[in-house]
C-alpha cells in the first residue's frame, strides 16, 4: 500500500508540476463552459432592422416605439421606398424591415383593419424565425390593447414574408457553412503538419541547407495544397446544389474567386502553424483546437453574433470564417457582387498578407 501511495503522490505531483495537464484539466473545462454558456442561447437582443412607414402617423410611430423599447431589435434605417429594401439586405446590415401601409391610423379607424409587413432576411432562417415572431407578438400585444378600448378597431395581422429562403430550409443556412469550416479545417490542417513533419523525419536541414529563399519554400508547399483544396470547394458547392438544392443566385465565378482567397488564407495560417510548432501533433492539436470550435461557435455558422456578449462579439471579427460565410451566403443565397462584399474581401486579403508575412518571418528566424 505504502508503494501504491506513493506512486500515487508522485503522479500528482508530475501534474501539479505540468502547467499543461493543468490546463487541459482546470482550464479547458472553464473555457468552454463559459463560452457554450453564453453563445448557445435562441435569445436575441439588438437586432439590427429597419422601418419603411408609409403612413408616419401617430398609430405607427407608436408601434415603431413599442418595438424598438422592447430590447430585441435597434433601429439602423428609416427606408423611403420598396426600392431600398433589397439593398437593405445585400448590404447584411439589418435583420429585418417593418413595412407600415399608407394612411395606416386612417383605415385602422375607419375599416377597422390596417395592414404590416415583416420582412426577414431568411439566408439565416433560424434568425429570421425568432425576430419575425418578436415583431408579431409585439404586434398583436399593441393590437389587442387597443382592441380593448377602442370597440370599432380589429386586431392588427401582421403579414410575415420571408426573402432568399421562403421555405426555410435549413440547407441554405448550413451549406455555406460548412464550406467554410471544412475549407479551413482541412486547409489549414494539411499545412500545418507539412513542416512539422519535415522536422520529425529530419528532412528539415536538407531544407535549411538548401539554396532556396523562406518565400520559395513556402509557395512550393502552399501551392499544391491550395490547388487541392479548391477542388474540394468545387466539390462541395457542387453537392450542395445538386444534392441539397442550395441555389447560387450570385456570380459563380465571383464565388469561386472569393473561395481561393479563403483558402489561400487558410492555407498561410496552416503554415504559420507549422512554423512555430516542432511535431505534427501539436500542429494538428493546435489546428483542430484553435480552428474548428471558433470556427463553429464564433462565426455566426450556427449562433448568431448578434446573441452573444460584447467581448465575444469582439472576438468574432478577428475569425476569418465569420468574413467567408457572409461571403458565400450572400452570393449564393443574395446574389451579392464585388461592391457588396468589398469589405468582407478586404479583410480575408489583409488577413492573408498578415499570415503570410508572419510565416515568413518566422521561417527565416529558423534559417538563422
Amino acid at each position: 500500500m505504502k508503494q501504491l501511495a506513493g506512486f500515487i503522490k508522485k503522479e500528482f505531483i508530475h501534474i501539479i508540476r505540468d502547467p499543461r495537464t493543468l490546463f487541459v484539466l482546470f482550464g479547458m473545462p472553464v473555457i468552454q463552459v463559459l463560452l457554450f454558456g453564453f453563445v448557445i442561447t435562441n435569445e436575441i437582443k439588438d437586432a439590427s432592422i429597419a422601418i419603411l412607414d408609409h403612413s408616419k402617423d401617430q398609430v405607427t410611430k407608436q408601434i415603431s416605439s413599442k418595438i424598438l423599447s422592447s430590447g430585441y431589435f435597434k433601429l439602423d434605417a428609416t427606408l423611403n421606398s420598396e426600392k431600398e429594401i433589397h439593398q437593405a439586405f445585400r448590404e447584411g446590415k439589418i435583420k429585418e424591415v417593418i413595412v407600415f401601409e399608407s394612411n395606416f391610423a386612417t383605415k385602422l379607424e375607419k375599416e377597422g383593419k390596417s395592414a404590416v409587413q415583416i420582412i426577414g432576411d431568411a439566408s439565416d432562417p433560424n434568425t429570421a424565425n425568432i425576430l419575425a415572431n418578436y415583431t408579431e407578438a409585439i404586434i398583436k400585444d399593441y393590437s389587442s390593447k387597443i382592441s380593448g378600448s377602442k370597440q370599432n378597431v380589429s386586431i392588427i395581422m401582421p403579414e410575415v414574408r420571408l426573402l432568399y429562403n421562403p421555405e426555410m430550409k435549413g440547407s441554405y443556412m448550413f451549406v455555406p457553412g460548412i464550406i467554410a469550416m471544412l475549407l479551413m479545417i482541412v486547409s489549414a490542417l494539411l499545412t500545418s503538419i507539412s513542416i512539422t513533419r519535415e522536422k520529425e523525419l529530419g528532412t528539415m536541414e536538407v531544407l535549411l541547407a538548401s539554396p532556396l529563399n523562406p518565400l520559395i519554400v513556402i509557395i512550393g508547399k502552399v501551392t499544391p495544397y491550395l490547388l487541392l483544396s479548391f477542388i474540394d470547394a468545387c466539390l462541395i458547392i457542387l453537392i450542395g446544389n445538386i444534392v441539397f438544392d442550395v441555389p447560387v443566385v450570385g456570380n459563380l465565378f465571383f464565388l469561386l474567386s472569393e473561395s481561393m482567397l479563403f483558402i489561400l488564407m487558410a492555407l498561410s495560417l496552416g503554415i504559420l502553424i507549422s512554423s512555430v510548432t516542432k511535431t505534427q501533433q501539436s500542429a494538428m492539436m493546435i489546428s483542430l483546437l484553435a480552428l474548428m470550435l471558433p470556427t463553429i461557435l464564433l462565426s455566426g455558422f450556427i449562433f448568431p453574433i448578434e446573441n452573444m456578449p460584447l467581448i465575444l462579439q469582439y472576438l468574432c471579427k478577428i475569425m476569418p470564417p465569420k468574413y467567408f460565410i457572409t461571403i458565400v451566403r450572400s452570393i449564393m443565397l443574395k446574389g451579392n457582387g464585388f461592391f457588396d462584399l468589398w469589405k468582407e474581401t478586404a479583410v480575408l486579403a489583409g488577413m492573408t498578407l498578415f499570415f503570410i508575412a508572419l510565416s515568413i518571418k518566422k521561417y527565416k528566424i529558423r534559417l538563422e
